[in-house]
Protein backbone atom coordinates (compact mmCIF):
# COMPACT_ATOMS: atom_id res chain seq x y z
CA UNK A 1 0.00 0.00 0.00
CA UNK A 2 2.85 2.41 0.77
CA UNK A 3 4.14 2.27 -2.81
CA UNK A 4 0.67 2.94 -4.23
CA UNK A 5 0.21 5.89 -1.86
CA UNK A 6 3.64 7.21 -2.78
CA UNK A 7 2.77 7.05 -6.49
CA UNK A 8 -0.50 8.97 -5.94
CA UNK A 9 1.26 11.69 -3.94
CA UNK A 10 4.03 12.07 -6.53
CA UNK A 11 1.39 12.32 -9.27
CA UNK A 12 -0.35 15.06 -7.26
CA UNK A 13 2.91 17.00 -6.81
CA UNK A 14 3.67 16.62 -10.51
CA UNK A 15 0.20 18.05 -11.28
CA UNK A 16 0.87 20.96 -8.91
CA UNK A 17 4.21 21.49 -10.60
CA UNK A 18 2.59 21.88 -14.02
CA UNK A 19 -0.49 23.78 -12.74
CA UNK A 20 -2.79 20.99 -13.91
CA UNK A 21 -6.00 20.83 -11.82
CA UNK A 22 -7.54 18.12 -14.03
CA UNK A 23 -4.58 15.85 -13.33
CA UNK A 24 -4.57 16.70 -9.58
CA UNK A 25 -8.28 16.20 -8.85
CA UNK A 26 -8.38 12.36 -9.11
CA UNK A 27 -5.62 12.13 -6.49
CA UNK A 28 -7.94 13.63 -3.84
CA UNK A 29 -10.80 12.14 -1.85
CA UNK A 30 -13.98 14.21 -2.09
CA UNK A 31 -13.61 15.30 1.55
CA UNK A 32 -9.87 15.98 1.33
CA UNK A 33 -8.42 19.13 2.79
CA UNK A 34 -5.08 20.84 3.08
CA UNK A 35 -3.92 22.77 6.08
CA UNK A 36 -1.12 25.28 5.66
CA UNK A 37 0.64 25.09 9.00
CA UNK A 38 2.20 28.53 9.27
CA UNK A 39 1.19 32.10 10.05
CA UNK A 40 1.38 33.37 6.48
CA UNK A 41 -1.47 34.96 4.58
CA UNK A 42 -1.85 31.52 2.98
CA UNK A 43 -2.34 29.80 6.35
CA UNK A 44 -5.45 27.83 7.14
CA UNK A 45 -7.52 24.91 5.96
CA UNK A 46 -8.97 24.49 2.47
CA UNK A 47 -11.32 21.90 1.00
CA UNK A 48 -10.64 19.72 -2.04
CA UNK A 49 -12.41 21.99 -4.53
CA UNK A 50 -10.34 24.97 -3.34
CA UNK A 51 -7.13 22.92 -3.59
CA UNK A 52 -7.94 22.08 -7.20
CA UNK A 53 -8.89 25.69 -7.98
CA UNK A 54 -5.67 26.96 -6.45
CA UNK A 55 -3.62 24.56 -8.59
CA UNK A 56 -5.43 26.00 -11.62
CA UNK A 57 -4.59 29.55 -10.50
CA UNK A 58 -0.89 28.62 -10.43
CA UNK A 59 -1.04 29.10 -14.22
CA UNK A 60 -1.39 32.81 -13.57
CA UNK A 61 0.83 33.13 -10.47
CA UNK A 62 3.65 30.85 -11.66
CA UNK A 63 3.45 30.72 -15.47
CA UNK A 64 6.61 28.58 -15.73
CA UNK A 65 5.18 26.12 -13.17
CA UNK A 66 6.28 25.34 -9.65
CA UNK A 67 8.94 22.99 -11.06
CA UNK A 68 9.34 20.84 -7.94
CA UNK A 69 12.62 19.06 -7.33
CA UNK A 70 11.93 16.11 -5.01
CA UNK A 71 14.51 15.80 -2.23
CA UNK A 72 13.03 12.94 -0.21
CA UNK A 73 9.95 10.75 0.00
CA UNK A 74 8.99 8.59 2.97
CA UNK A 75 5.96 6.32 2.79
CA UNK A 76 4.64 4.23 5.67
CA UNK A 77 1.16 2.77 5.98
CA UNK A 78 -1.30 5.65 5.34
CA UNK A 79 1.26 8.49 5.43
CA UNK A 80 3.57 9.92 2.79
CA UNK A 81 6.00 12.74 3.56
CA UNK A 82 7.64 14.64 0.70
CA UNK A 83 10.34 17.25 0.94
CA UNK A 84 10.90 19.29 -2.20
CA UNK A 85 12.17 22.58 -3.57
CA UNK A 86 10.14 24.67 -5.97
CA UNK A 87 12.10 26.38 -8.73
CA UNK A 88 9.35 28.74 -9.86
CA UNK A 89 9.35 32.22 -11.34
CA UNK A 90 6.38 34.40 -10.44
CA UNK A 91 4.31 36.16 -13.08
CA UNK A 92 6.03 39.46 -12.24
CA UNK A 93 9.43 37.90 -13.05
CA UNK A 94 10.63 37.45 -9.47
CA UNK A 95 12.18 34.10 -8.55
CA UNK A 96 10.14 31.95 -6.18
CA UNK A 97 12.51 29.24 -4.90
CA UNK A 98 10.50 28.01 -1.92
CA UNK A 99 11.18 24.89 0.17
CA UNK A 100 8.33 22.55 1.06
CA UNK A 101 7.55 19.67 3.34
CA UNK A 102 4.14 18.10 2.87
CA UNK A 103 2.70 15.40 5.08
CA UNK A 104 -0.05 13.46 3.29
CA UNK A 105 -2.56 11.19 4.99
CA UNK A 106 -4.10 8.70 2.61
CA UNK A 107 -7.40 6.84 2.58
CA UNK A 108 -8.39 4.32 -0.10
CA UNK A 109 -5.25 5.19 -2.11
CA UNK A 110 -6.23 8.85 -2.35
CA UNK A 111 -5.17 11.95 -0.45
CA UNK A 112 -7.46 12.80 2.46
CA UNK A 113 -5.32 15.36 4.32
CA UNK A 114 -2.22 17.43 3.62
CA UNK A 115 -0.25 19.38 6.18
CA UNK A 116 1.88 21.90 4.27
CA UNK A 117 5.02 23.59 5.53
CA UNK A 118 6.89 26.22 3.49
CA UNK A 119 8.68 29.55 3.93
CA UNK A 120 5.81 31.87 4.79
CA UNK A 121 7.88 35.05 4.42
CA UNK A 122 8.81 34.25 0.83
CA UNK A 123 5.22 33.32 -0.02
CA UNK A 124 3.86 36.52 1.54
CA UNK A 125 6.50 38.72 -0.10
CA UNK A 126 6.41 37.25 -3.62
CA UNK A 127 3.04 35.58 -4.16
CA UNK A 128 0.60 37.42 -1.91
CA UNK A 129 0.72 40.73 -3.87
CA UNK A 130 -0.13 38.74 -7.02
CA UNK A 131 -2.98 36.94 -5.25
CA UNK A 132 -4.40 40.28 -4.10
CA UNK A 133 -4.42 41.49 -7.72
CA UNK A 134 -6.45 38.38 -8.59
CA UNK A 135 -8.96 39.11 -5.84
CA UNK A 136 -7.68 36.37 -3.52
CA UNK A 137 -8.82 33.49 -5.74
CA UNK A 138 -5.40 31.83 -6.00
CA UNK A 139 -5.18 31.23 -2.26
CA UNK A 140 -8.80 30.31 -1.72
CA UNK A 141 -9.09 33.54 0.25
CA UNK A 142 -12.38 33.56 2.05
CA UNK A 143 -12.55 29.79 1.77
CA UNK A 144 -10.34 28.95 4.74
CA UNK A 145 -12.02 27.13 7.59
CA UNK A 146 -11.38 27.49 11.29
Amino acid sequence: MSETNKAVVLEFIAAMGTSDPVRAAPCLNADAYTEVRNWSKFGGRRKAEVIVGTIGAFNILLPTGLRPEILSVTAEEDRVVVEFEGKAVASDGRPYPNNYCMVFTMQNSKISRVHEYFCSKLADDVLWPLVEKMGGAAAGQGEAEA
